[in-house]
């Protein structure tokens, strides 16, 4: 075949010829050309065929049916949850290595990587309020030269589960009645239902009801990983970690009050408006750790539970190491494509980074990528927003399937010896890492007990000024005042005693409810109540027994880490 055959006019391959996305994305309007979805030029966007002047539309009307067709489908379906959000671009840089603990190339010093965040409220709808007393989501995807890692945060330490299955019923008391179809603005029932039944949601209450649960826009919140990952060095030893993110502007919250003055897009206005005025926010990204051994002994000694999302790490005894800061400087240019198609997921890890056993992590781990084959489609990640960086050609046997835009040309879609591709040696020994686990299968629930207060109360008693008690019990009167039911009142003022008996007889005397008088005497339908005087009433509703528990109620107890780092 001739040169001349097999090169389009402008000199690459026939089969080369693509509009480049960068190029797309940059181009003015002045710079463009209205054609049909095919490219043809066309005359003018508002017109139609029709029957003379007066009679029906022509089906030959490509361009009418065309655009009326995209239209119908034009959207994608909201994510179930973290549907509200903004988003913009930036970088991250290392200020200081974290070799010691890690062989990511990431944490090397100096080495720098381009980013993505999206912000999001949690359980709103896509056009629900900014200003919704709800958790902030905050994900980070860090574009390196490994690949991409997800580090997929919200705005809290702490969350209103640690049993895994719980986390779709919660979400679904965070959504619209199926009778009514009132969301929680007017009425509370399902919410405080749900909370009233699982005790150990207390810690997430707290902090939500008080002032850290309407931040004044994006830029003023931390990030907190919640969940506890593994780092690895090269030399194989690891150690248990959580990420926190500080706001170098500060934090900056928003009373119930005043979040009825605010705009719908409050934190979307206030994000896209600071980077396009040039006031880029920051933040500076702190790592916790601990040994194995530690993890044991914070059990043993002070049964918090590194495995579990309701508590925090101590950080006097495991004080923030900061590792780096990044920064957002590039606002997107188009919502839908650069937003709302990202697509974020804690298994999306690098070399040096594993997760840890944390149960819902665990399940994060395939209901993230699960929810974004469904909702983006199976390639997802070769949009280009979702697309690796990386220095090297990739290769893998994923092909076809719904927009696969990248397919690897007539590269062999198996393990081919004839025309063999490259393997890397592995950097992380993952038998180490992960080996260590052994024992009978279990259906496992866990169990309220004493130390699920501590963190609660230590937030009540040593953390929350006068002011701030005194919100806080105005926030959650005014919300149970929408709550249909007296019950669930009666529970979650009980709940509360466990906290503190001044938190609850204030909130008796807001809400003109009488609670219980401590959870002893209650049994819950979605944990086990291990402060149950009644041993009839320890087992969750539907249950007979908890048998199958342990001691250590999942944390990681004495012993399991013996061959550990050459423990």
């Amino acid at each position: 075949m001739s040169n001349f055959q097999s090169q389009a006019a402008d000199g690459r391959h026939n089969g080369d010829v693509y509009r480049d996305y960068t190029a797309d994305k940059n181009a003015p309007s002045q710079d463009t050309l209205y054609t049909t979805s095919n490219g043809a030029p066309y005359a003018h966007p508002y017109e139609a065929q029709r029957v003379g002047e007066n009679g029906p539309l022509l089906l030959q009307d490509f361009h009418l049916i065309d655009l009326l067709s995209h239209f119908d489908r034009e959207r994608i379906p909201e994510r179930v949850v973290h549907a509200k959000g903004s988003g913009a671009h930036g970088y991250y840089k290392t200020t200081s290595s974290l070799e010691d603990l890690t062989c990511a190339d990431l944490f090397k010093e100096g080495k720098q990587c381009p980013i993505s965040i999206r912000f999001s409220t949690v359980g709103g709808e896509a056009g629900s309020h900014d200003c919704a007393r709800d958790p902030r989501g905050f994900a980070i995807k860090f574009r390196t030269e490994e690949g991409n890692w997800d580090l997929v945060c919200n705005n809290t330490p702490v969350f209103f589960l640690r049993d895994p299955a719980k986390f779709p019923h919660f979400i679904h008391t965070q959504k619209r009645d199926p009778a009514t179809h009132l969301s929680g603005a007017d009425d509370s029932t399902m919410f405080w239902d749900y909370l009233s039944q699982n005790p150990e949601s207390i810690h997430q209450v707290m902090v939500l009801m008080g002032d850290r649960g309407i931040p004044d826009g994006f830029r003023f919140m931390h990030g907190y990983s919640g969940h506890t990952l593994k780092l690895i060095n090269k030399e194989g030893k690891w150690v248990y970690a959580q990420f926190h993110m500080k706001s170098k502007q500060g934090t900056k919250f928003i009373t119930q009050d005043d979040s009825a003055t605010k705009s719908p897009d409050h934190s979307q206005k206030d994000l896209y408006y600071a980077i396009e005025n040039g006031d880029y926010p920051g933040w500076d990204v702190n790592v916790q750790t601990m040994t194995a051994q530690e993890a044991e002994d914070l059990w043993a000694k002070q049964k918090v539970n590194v495995f579990d999302l309701t508590h925090v790490w101590p950080q006097a005894q495991f004080p923030l190491r900061k590792v780096g800061e990044f920064y957002l400087n590039e606002n997107v240019k188009n919502y839908f494509a650069e937003v709302e198609q990202i697509a974020f997921s804690p298994s999306h890890l690098v070399p040096g980074i594993e997760p840890s056993a944390d149960p819902v992590l665990q399940s994060r781990l395939f209901s993230y990528p699960d929810t974004h084959r469904h909702r983006v489609g199976t390639n997802y990640q070769q949009l280009p927003v979702n697309a690796p960086r990386v220095p090297y050609r990739m290769a893998n046997f994923q092909r076809d399937g719904s927009m696969a835009f990248y397919n690897q040309g007539a590269r062999s879609n198996y393990l081919s010896s004839i025309e063999p591709i490259r393997f890397q040696n592995r950097a992380v020994d993952l038998n180490k890492t992960h080996g260590h686990f052994i024992g009978e299968a279990v259906t496992f629930l866990s169990e309220i007990r004493a130390e699920d207060f501590n963190g609660p109360r230590a937030l009540w008693e040593k953390v929350f000024d006068n002011g701030a008690k005194e919100r806080f019990v105005k926030n959650v009167a005014g919300h149970m005042s929408r709550c249909k039911k007296e019950e669930p009142i009666k529970r979650q003022i009980a709940i509360f005693r466990e906290v503190s008996e001044d938190l609850a007889s204030r909130l008796e005397k807001a809400t003109g409810v009488k609670g219980y008088p401590g959870i002893s005497g209650l049994r819950f339908n979605g944990s086990h109540n291990g402060l149950s005087k009644d041993s009839s009433l320890r087992a969750a509703n539907g249950m007979t027994d908890t048998s199958s528990e342990t001691e250590s109620n999942g944390a990681p107890s004495r012993g399991l880490h013996a061959k550990v780092n050459g423990q």
